[in-house]
């Protein structure tokens, strides 16, 4: 059970550093996404990995979880996807103004040089 939530998590973070280097604004955000992911079922695994046993410790019972990594869990999906719907808004925005997607802010040649030309 440890190895198979150990492996997707490694995978959901490789495949999600995989996307935030893309330079389009959709795959960033998906690996943005994927990223939250990963360190959400990171945080849930923190509390123990127990199937069936209770979050809160009573007499007679030795196995519990913790309830906090579900508490942290829940509020980080509420900003995730609070975040997630921001930042959908700025790349539309920005694509619709610039009408391109690219994440780089490299300026053009021909506009970097017309604008030397006019401060001389």
């Amino acid at each position: 059970m440890e190895l198979l939530v150990a492996s997707a998590i490694g995978i959901l973070t490789a495949g999600g550093l995989y996307l935030t280097l893309r330079l389009r604004t959709f795959p960033v955000i998906l690996g943005i996404s994927l990223l939250t992911y990963a360190v959400n079922v990171f945080l849930f695994t923190s509390g123990r990995l127990a199937i069936g046993a209770a979050p809160i410790l009573r007499d007679g019972v030795s196995t519990y979880t913790d309830p906090l990594p579900q508490a942290l869990v829940l509020t980080a999906i509420v900003i995730s996807f609070g975040m997630s719907a921001v930042v959908v808004m700025i790349a539309l925005g920005a694509f619709l103004g610039a009408d391109d997607d690219h994440v780089d802010d490299l300026p053009d040649a021909e506009t970097d040089s017309d604008q030397k030309g006019d401060e001389a």
